[in-house]
């Protein structure tokens, strides 16, 4: 097939890119590298069946040859990305998106939309299913990001309903996994590098808030999974192994014999006290489960942190 990655040059684009042209498709990396990093994807630039463009999904964007898949993966995803231009993040989820959708119904293209666990805010439900409607602020400094992916999810169920397109919604929780970005902020990354250099591991809050990380190649096995299935979504797509902050911090201490001591600052405002996806749904349609247990996944991040200027 033809496939369309949006956010190409990113985190999980890249993997997606390196996946979908191993199974033998035609793929098209399009990016502003805002976020992303052509480093990421440098080693597909030589294979025939991959092109890049450098693009901004706020403008409009035009290809001749048909399409047959587009997955939107464009807009930052951590909170010390998306608030750096917080204008700028919803418009890629309004405008953006917007604009995805006229291109994938031009071409009759299925378009899969990345959204996110954060549609559900700093949930009162737990573990959070789909169902659940969240908890999100429309006001507080997490919303051009939280809103604006709930925005995003609404222009695609609008654009099925309206014009009959074949859509897909996967719920993101968190990822990780090699070629994070290592000043991006997210918990893994941060706790990594800190811990690798001996500095201290800063924890926000008291440690006692809750995540579960999904390795990445599981997250892609199941974004394709969701895109090849006869299901809209929205999918809850993560691991359910729910740890403390201050669990995974020390994990990580562990992993790299660091001499770090931990240190605490105050909670961001708005920052969630639990999350952790019910993945029913992904395991009775998708066939789905994640596979790579934290530990593994931890030692690959750890090592690519070793061996990589990032």
């Amino acid at each position: 097939m033809h496939i369309l990655i949006t956010g190409g040059a990113g985190f999980v684009g890249s993997h997606l890119c390196e996946r979908l042209l191993a199974d033998g498709h035609k793929v098209i990396c399009l990016d502003n590298l805002l976020t992303g990093s052509k480093k990421n994807i440098e080693h597909l630039l030589d294979d025939k069946n991959f092109s890049f463009v450098e693009h901004d999904i706020i403008e409009p964007w035009f290809y001749e040859e048909h399409i047959d898949q587009i997955y939107n993966l464009a807009c930052p995803a951590s909170p010390v990305q998306y608030q750096k231009n917080a204008i700028r993040t919803i418009k890629a989820n309004t405008i953006g998106i917007i604009n995805v959708l006229g291109l994938a119904r031009k071409h009759q293209a299925r378009i899969l939309q990345a959204s996110t666990s954060e549609v559900y805010g700093d949930p009162l439900e737990h573990p959070q299913t789909e169902s659940y409607r969240g908890n999100v602020n429309p006001i507080g400094p997490r919303a051009c990001y939280d809103e604006g992916k709930r925005v995003a999810e609404t222009l695609m169920f609008d654009y099925h309903r309206m014009h009959g397109m074949e859509i897909r919604v996967a719920r993101i929780f968190n990822t990780y996994g090699p070629r994070m970005a290592s000043d991006d902020g997210r918990v893994v990354s941060n706790f990594v590098v800190q811990a690798l250099q001996n500095q201290p591991v800063t924890i926000y809050g008291d440690g006692t808030q809750t995540r579960s990380f999904c390795y990445v190649s599981d997250m892609v096995d199941g974004l394709i999974a969701l895109m090849n299935s006869d299901i809209t979504g929205p999918v809850n797509l993560g691991n359910p192994n729910e740890m403390t902050v201050l669990e995974i911090a020390k994990k990580i201490l562990t992993l790299t014999n660091s001499q770090s001591e931990i240190i605490f600052q105050k909670l961001p405002e708005d920052d969630p006290r639990q999350r952790c996806p019910d993945i029913a749904l992904a395991k009775e349609k998708l066939f789905w489960d994640p596979k790579i247990s934290l530990e593994e996944g931890l030692k690959k991040v750890i090592h690519f942190f070793s061996v990589t200027k990032n």
